[in-house]
């Protein structure tokens, strides 16, 4: 159904007015709301027309109306208006250039600042490197209790763990150690290096005095490179929402919130509805929940994911703003398309180190 210009007006009018209260309206209040004088029997004409299209729905006999779930898909495809001040984009921008972070650092700040700006609950999903293979590992003693350790991928993907460990390590061990995972662990898949560390185990315990200290540093260290990054933020924010009164169901949400294969199998349900927004965005409506996600690269095999979660009762266009000014941000930092970069340099000067070398570790990172 094709709607006019009124019923379109009108249309957007209620699904911003009850984004804000998250009560029904009327037709006495669309017209204190509505630019153009319109009768209230001319309002309530039009709303039943809308409701008639499965636009709006009543709560109950007598009261106003309520977007229903293709109402909310009908605005965001069609009359929704995006836009982010630039000093948004800015302050976003600056948050993460006050210093050079890991990928793991800014999913956590991202959530965070997702879940704040919004106050709804956010998810980000860091990149899944497992199905990479190790091309690289360079050691930084710090002391003899402790030292940081480079990964570097076939895809030029980075990223630094820091071991404290339980005895003293003498510096051959730790230059023995690195020597021995890079004969023997280059090429391999990250989700298959568990097995080959577990073969490698024997010949540790062979060369190395402090061998069963580095294979379990080693060991933790590979499975979380691997594990796919998962930042949840703004929960108590579901509590605020009149949708999510019921404890118990909110419990249930926490539960799939925190768990990444629950949420992935939530929000892949054959009985939701998935809208694309763009290139880069979707709305899934799960029941009356929302997520509203974003992609972002940060090299050519690596994707990541924003995500905020709440009512279907949701500001849509700020959420989708935000997510997408998060993604370009994310992207400018991480992405593939600089030469010369400071990324790319310290990407290059951490991988071209050997064993022990370098005074420094470098940062994760990706780089074409």
């Amino acid at each position: 159904m094709e709607l006019t210009q009124r019923q379109k007006l009108i249309f957007r009018t209620i699904v911003e007015r009850f984004t804000c209260t998250a009560e029904p309206v009327g037709s006495k209040a669309l017209m204190e709301l509505l630019d153009h004088p319109l009768s209230s029997a001319t309002i309530r004409n039009e709303m039943a027309v809308l409701e008639r299209a499965g636009l709006l729905e009543k709560t109950h006999i007598s009261s106003g109306r309520i977007p229903s779930r293709r109402g909310y898909r009908y605005y965001v495809e069609n009359l929704m208006e995006t836009s982010l001040p630039t000093t948004v984009r800015t302050t976003l921008r600056d948050i993460f250039m006050e210093r050079q972070y890991t990928l793991e650092e800014v999913v956590r700040i991202a959530s965070d600042v997702l879940s704040e700006m919004t106050s709804l609950t956010s998810i980000v999903l860091g990149p899944d490197a497992s199905g990479q293979r190790l091309q690289h590992v360079a050691m930084v003693p710090l002391s003899t209790d402790s030292a940081v350790a480079l990964f570097v991928t076939d895809t030029g993907h980075t990223e630094n763990k820091l071991f404290r460990f339980e005895q003293d390590v003498s510096l051959p061990d730790l230059t023995t150690c690195t020597d021995l995972l890079n004969s023997h662990l280059k090429g391999i898949r990250l989700e298959d290096i568990a097995g080959h560390l577990e073969e490698l185990r024997p010949l540790m315990a062979a060369k190395l005095a402090r061998s069963e200290v580095l294979y379990e540093a080693f060991a933790a260290a590979f499975m979380n490179f691997a594990a796919e990054k998962m930042a949840v933020s703004g929960r108590s924010n579901m509590l605020a929402q009149p949708e999510f009164s019921d404890v118990n169901r909110v419990r249930k949400l926490m539960k799939i919130l925190e768990d990444s294969d629950l949420f992935n199998a939530w929000t892949h349900q054959s009985t939701n509805i998935a809208v694309p927004i763009g290139g880069r965005n979707e709305l899934i409506q799960i029941g009356d929940c929302s997520v509203v996600t974003a992609k972002f690269r940060t090299c050519d095999e690596e994707e990541g994911r924003l995500m905020v979660v709440g009512p279907n009762r949701m500001p849509y266009a700020r959420v989708i703003a935000l997510t997408d000014a998060m993604s370009d941000v994310i992207e400018e930092i991480f992405g593939t398309d600089k030469k010369g970069g400071r990324q790319d340099e310290q990407t290059q000067e951490a991988a071209a180190g050997n064993g022990t070398g370098g005074n420094e570790a470098g940062s994760r990172k990706s780089g074409g």
